[in-house]
C-alpha cells in the first residue's frame, strides 16, 4: 500500500501535494490542518486518517482525535500531531506508543525519519502548508508490504 503522510497545512493545500498524492491509497494527517476543506480536499484523491493539532479549532477538534491509531499490512500505525510532548522527538512517542510500527507526527515542521532498530519508525513529513522558520515545504510518502519494514521518504515541495 502507499500512503500520503501530510501535516501542519495550516489553511494552504498546495498543488503539488496533490500531484505527489495522485497514486496513494490512503492519506494520514498529523494534525494542524487549518481548514476543514483541507480533508475533504484531499478525500477526493483517497481516503483520509486525521488528528487535530494544537491550533486547530472547535470545529476540527469535534470531528478529529488527538491520536488516531490503525492497521494497514498488518504494521500499527498512530498518528499524532505531537504537541503533547512539547518538542515531540522520536524516542518520547517511541516511549508513549511502544507498540506502534509507524508513529506519524507534525509540530515541528521539520521533516525527519528515524529508524529504531526493532524496524519500528518515527516519521515527521515536515510541513505542507506555508513556509515557516525557514523550512522548505514538504509531505512524505509510505509504502507498506505484509512481512516487509515500512519504507518512507520525504517528498519536497517546490512551487
Amino acid at each position: 500500500m502507499r500512503l500520503g503522510v501530510i501535516a501542519d497545512t495550516h489553511g494552504k493545500l498546495r498543488p503539488e501535494v496533490l500531484k505527489v498524492f495522485a497514486q496513494v491509497d490512503r492519506i494520514l494527517h498529523a494534525g494542524d490542518v487549518g481548514k476543514p476543506e483541507i480533508l475533504e480536499r484531499l478525500g477526493e484523491v483517497a481516503p483520509v486518517t486525521a488528528v487535530y493539532g494544537n491550533v486547530d479549532g472547535g470545529t476540527l477538534r469535534s470531528r478529529l482525535p488527538r491520536v488516531a491509531e490503525l492497521r494497514i499490512d498488518g504494521f500499527q500505525f498512530v498518528v499524532t500531531h505531537g504537541d503533547q510532548f512539547g518538542h515531540p522527538d522520536p524516542e518520547a512517542l517511541k516511549e508513549a506508543f511502544p507498540h506502534a510500527d509507524v508513529m506519524v507526527f507534525g509540530h515541528s515542521h521539520k521533516p525527519l525519519i528515524h529508524n529504531f532498530e526493532d524496524f519500528s519508525v518515527a516519521l515527521n513529513p515536515g510541513a505542507a502548508g506555508p513556509a515557516r522558520f525557514d523550512l522548505l515545504p514538504s509531505v512524505a510518502i509510505v509504502e507498506t508490504e505484509p512481512g516487509i519494514p515500512p519504507r518512507a521518504r520525504i517528498v519536497p515541495l517546490t512551487e
